[in-house]
């Protein structure tokens, strides 16, 4: 059988933005990445991703039938999606050790142990022929921890340096945060910070029909509501203490207007401008009391692209160099799935891949469940 030069895998994410599956082929060497073979970004359906976000967000009641259909066509989804990159590499699919499928959230509470990826891994193994592993959240909640976030342990390996406090920021459909503290002299923390793309999102698709705000323009039009902004802020969930997990579900529009009732009264562009800075400063706020030597912040996922976040981030943060995770040689969008192909290659060596100081769990804990093809 053909063999790569180094361990190679692939990882396959959506987030809780749910715009489409992110697959990234990598090759390890001695558990660092060492190189990215490839990346793409495979668009769902859009009827698919449309009930997506409505079953996730609205939680309504649907069937078993219609729960059983999901769960194939999103397997479908993502096995397409690793498909598709095997063949922009063009790399033999037997030099791949295994797949890591994170699955799409649709549903998670990390304080009650409840989360839901969806995402039929069988459908995965089968449609490729390559060993797959999933399921990763589950052991880490059944052990007392939040399920979330897994990916500060690929940060560290990855973005740690002896010398110099930093944190990984993922601005996905939720913000969340690492710290990686110099020369080890404290543990790796992370948490979800709150809101980050989804809730801006949800607003723009309302107000222009687009599904996001590209580059942040709409909300450089409008003018800060300092009002709306301390509504949301005070929120209970920015004081909690870490470990802290949280979803889409709860940081949606219905939970702004709750919190601030004339919001529909207000211009278009003011609350997008609003919305950004409750980011903005909560992930400020949680920078400065998780790590307050902070001295770089590594950005990624979608919203490292919205120049208009970056630019607030920076002006929140004036002693603390912003910079996304291209710096570092790998692109924001792929450090996700990366993160999962890293975790795959953790359970196929047997290796832990939570970190119990920034779940909460009793332990660490080799995470997945493995699907293996037949010959």
């Amino acid at each position: 059988m053909p063999v790569a030069t180094a361990d190679r895998y692939i990882g396959l994410m959506s987030g809780t933005s749910a715009d489409g599956i992110d697959a990234v082929m990598v090759e390890f060497d001695l558990g660092r990445a060492i190189s990215v073979v490839g990346q793409i970004h495979h668009d769902y359906p859009t009827a698919l991703r449309s009930r997506l976000i409505e079953v996730s967000i609205e939680q309504p009641a649907i069937t078993l039938s219609e729960f059983a259909t999901l769960e194939m066509q999103i397997g479908d989804a993502f096995a397409e999606a690793a498909a598709s990159l095997i063949a922009s590499c063009k790399v033999d699919p037997r030099t791949i050790r295994a797949i890591g499928s994170h699955g799409q959230t649709m549903f998670h509470d990390g304080p009650t142990g409840r989360t839901l990826q969806m995402g039929d891994p069988s459908r995965i193994a089968a449609g490729t022929g390559i060993a797959t592993v999933s399921d990763f959240r589950r052991l880490d909640l059944a052990l007392g921890g939040q399920g979330a976030p897994l990916v500060p342990a690929f940060h560290q390996a990855l973005f740690s340096h002896a010398e110099e406090d930093r944190c990984v920021l993922n601005l996905g459909g939720i913000s969340n945060i690492t710290t990686l503290p110099s020369n080890g002299r404290a543990p790796v923390t992370g948490f979800d910070t709150g809101p980050a793309n989804a809730l801006m999102d949800e607003w723009a698709q309302r107000c222009s029909g687009q599904a996001f705000d590209e580059n942040g323009a709409f909300a450089a039009r409008g003018c800060v509501n300092e009002a709306l902004v301390a509504a949301l802020l005070d929120d209970p969930y920015f004081a909690l203490p870490a470990p802290k997990s949280t979803g889409r579900d709860y940081f949606r529009l219905r939970w702004a207007t709750a919190r601030y009732p004339k919001l529909n009264e207000l211009k278009p562009e003011d609350v997008q401008a609003s919305l950004a800075q409750v980011t903005v400063r909560s992930v400020a706020a949680a920078v400065v009391d998780a790590l307050p030597a902070t001295a770089r912040l590594i950005v990624c996922g979608g919203g490292a692209r919205n120049l208009e976040l970056l630019r607030l981030l920076a002006l929140a943060l004036p002693n603390v160099a912003v910079e996304t995770s291209t710096a570092h040689g790998l692109e924001p969008e792929c450090i996700e799935a990366a993160a999962f192909a890293w975790l795959a290659m953790r359970r196929i060596n047997g290796q832990t891949g939570n970190l119990p100081s920034v779940t909460g769990a009793r332990s660490a804990a080799v995470l997945g469940s493995i699907l293996q093809p037949p010959a």
